[in-house]
């Protein structure tokens, strides 16, 4: 049951956002009771806290941080998530945007402890990104490339055209930054 609530309040969040999202419409989808809502979840605040932990950080982590980790280098590593990313938003033919984006735009001056949960989910990303650069350096490659630079442009280069795919409904921002990700 804990599963079926966080499934249709991440569905519901990642759609209409999390303050059109009422507790009455995510427990009429998940078919369930007040009661066993509130006892997986005493509040709206901490089903959203627990949709952000388990669901959006373990997003970031089989969407950017496994395959930075599995690429042969950090700057592949981007170029595979950017070409996989625009091919998923191009078959499915819509674009909802990132859910990590999309909640911190909606919930991070809301309420500090939103702000500090999805804060941290952008950090270990920006460190996987940055650690990925400096075992390249030792390799040989990346040299004269700051890791910490590196992993926030790239993190704010895909947080921008998500957002940017999002508003136009159009993936194609996000071929343009993969164009701009030429090897070095």
């Amino acid at each position: 049951m804990r599963k079926r609530v966080l499934d249709v309040a991440e569905e519901s969040f990642q759609a209409r956002g999390y303050h059109a999202s009422s507790l009455g419409d995510l427990m009429m989808a998940a078919g369930i009771t007040g009661g066993a809502l509130h006892h997986h979840f005493p509040t709206k605040k901490a089903l959203a806290m627990a949709v952000i932990e388990e669901r959006v950080a373990a997003a970031v982590e089989q969407t950017w941080i496994a395959p930075l980790l599995a690429a042969a280098s950090a700057r592949e590593g981007v170029r595979s998530v950017f070409e996989a990313v625009a091919a998923e938003l191009e078959r499915q033919g819509f674009v909802r945007g990132c859910p990590l984006n999309n909640l911190a735009h909606e919930l991070a001056l809301a309420d500090p402890d939103f702000r500090i949960a999805l804060s941290g989910i952008f950090s270990t990303w920006r460190q996987a990104l940055a650690d990925k650069i400096a075992s390249d350096q030792q390799a040989g490659v990346e040299q004269g490339t700051d890791p910490q630079r590196f992993a926030a442009l790239a993190v704010a280069a895909y947080s921008g055209a998500m957002s940017m795919a999002k508003t136009a409904q159009d993936a194609s921002i996000l071929r343009d930054c993969l164009a701009a990700l030429k090897p070095v």
